[in-house]
């Protein structure tokens, strides 16, 4: 029974647009009323009727080490009987910028913020002062951010809301915007080519988690490197979901391939509102006070926030489980492909690291137009039936599911018998 969650959706709607403060936690792309929650802990959450659901959104990422870990709870009760914010500078946003600088490949200089969006809009102004030039690249089906320059044939909730453009976005921000095909080097060479001498950055994500998880190959990542080298374009990596979610250099290590900037979130906040941009320390000079291109925030740095980013990225150093989240998440993954073949629904299941999704199409799922010939109607009841037993997933097709450290085996296994149930019922339904 929801019925606490119901009333409180009824409330939510008189007072919230659509009674949710982000689209996709509105259960649009599934139906029904959305779950609200008042606890978690490791993998488990506990709902307003105190139901209990194996978790994996994990707040949509941030949760590698799972809900209420020891050593981030520990940290954020360290520091907020110390302060909760200065509006000043703090030593623990110096070990921030220097722990982040230290681990991930050519990010000589940061700049933290409070959100991806606000990471993703900055990077895309620095890297238009820093060129004097106005087009920028992004692809489709990648999310970044709801900045203007974004919302653009994007991915997330754009995709789940069928809105693949959003009113409030000019025309001439619009004009500024080309288009490219993800995983299709051609439709990238023809905007440069046709673009010559304008196009200031290209932004992506390099394993896409917003149209679901579908990852670049490594010579689509080199050629685009070479090809934003040739034309004087920035390149920038999105890894606010990736970032120290595929490894603990991000998926610049695991592509070995160098930005020239990079937009992180997620789990460089452990749970907490942070996020930064940050790359060559040339660019990253044009950035006020130094330099001319001007950004700023008021709770950039937050002493919470970054306690409990440095507790997840310290534990994480110090743990690599990196090794042992792959794993379960590709056992995951595969026992998903078998429990849906057994009951013959086409499933296509994309994995990189910890983070995978099951895309109901015989596949395979490489660009965004393959993720598009989803089944969104037989995702729903896949969804709603997991619900039903107990599992909380990503309430959209076009999202990615998250492991976490305490998704053991059993959990695992847990998930699986239930995906099998879910299956069953669904090839019942189809006769």
């Amino acid at each position: 029974m929801h019925t606490s969650s119901t009333e409180l959706f009824d409330r939510a709607c008189r007072v919230i647009p659509g009674g949710v403060n982000s689209p996709v936690r509105a259960f649009g792309g599934v139906g029904g009323v959305p779950i609200f929650f008042e606890e978690a802990h490791g993998v488990m959450l506990v709902d307003a009727d105190g139901n209990r659901y194996v978790d994996y959104v994990g707040s949509w990422g941030p949760f590698i080490l799972g809900h209420a870990n020891e050593n981030v709870v520990a940290a954020l009760r360290n520091q907020l009987e110390r302060a909760t914010s200065f509006g000043a500078p703090t030593r623990l946003e110096v070990e921030m910028a220097e722990l982040l600088t230290g681990l991930l490949p050519g990010l000589e200089m940061v700049r933290l913020v409070s959100s991806g969006t606000e990471a993703t809009m900055s990077a895309v102004r620095v890297a238009r002062g820093y060129t004097g030039r106005e087009k920028i690249i992004k692809f489709e089906g990648c999310y970044h951010g709801h900045g203007d320059s974004f919302l653009i044939k994007a991915g997330s909730g754009m995709l789940t809301h069928g809105a693949p453009n959003s009113p409030g976005v000019t025309a001439g921000t619009a004009a500024s915007t080309l288009v490219a095909e993800y995983n299709n080097i051609e439709s990238v060479r023809e905007l440069f080519t046709s673009n010559a001498g304008e196009i200031a950055a290209a932004i992506i994500e390099p394993i896409a988690g917003n149209m679901g998880v579908v990852p670049a190959t490594p010579a689509f990542l080199a050629e685009l490197r070479s090809l934003c080298t040739a034309h004087g374009a920035v390149l920038i990596f999105d890894e606010v979901m990736t970032g120290f979610r595929v490894a603990l250099g991000g998926a610049a290590a695991l592509y070995d391939i160098q930005p020239d900037l990079v937009t992180l979130g997620k789990i460089i906040g452990g749970g907490l509102p942070a996020a930064a941009y940050g790359g060559r320390r040339e660019i990253m000079n044009l950035v006020s006070p130094v330099g001319s291109v001007y950004q700023a925030g008021t709770l950039s740095g937050n002493p919470l926030a970054v306690a409990a980013g440095l507790a997840t990225l310290r534990t994480l150093q110090q743990e690599n489980p990196y090794p042992a989240l792959e794993r379960a998440a590709g056992l995951l993954a595969t026992g998903l492909k078998e429990a849906a073949a057994e009951c013959s629904v086409p499933l296509t299941v994309n994995q990189t690291g910890s983070m995978l999704t099951p895309f109901f199409t015989s596949g395979p799922v490489r660009t965004f137009r393959d993720a598009m010939s989803s089944d969104t109607s037989a995702f729903a009841r896949f969804f709603h039936a997991m619900l039903d037993r107990g599992f909380y997933l990503p309430p959209s097709q076009y999202e990615a599911w998250f492991v976490a450290v305490p998704h053991t085996d059993n959990v695992i296994d847990a998930t699986l018998a239930a995906a099998k149930a879910a299956f069953a019922s669904h090839a019942a339904e189809n006769g």
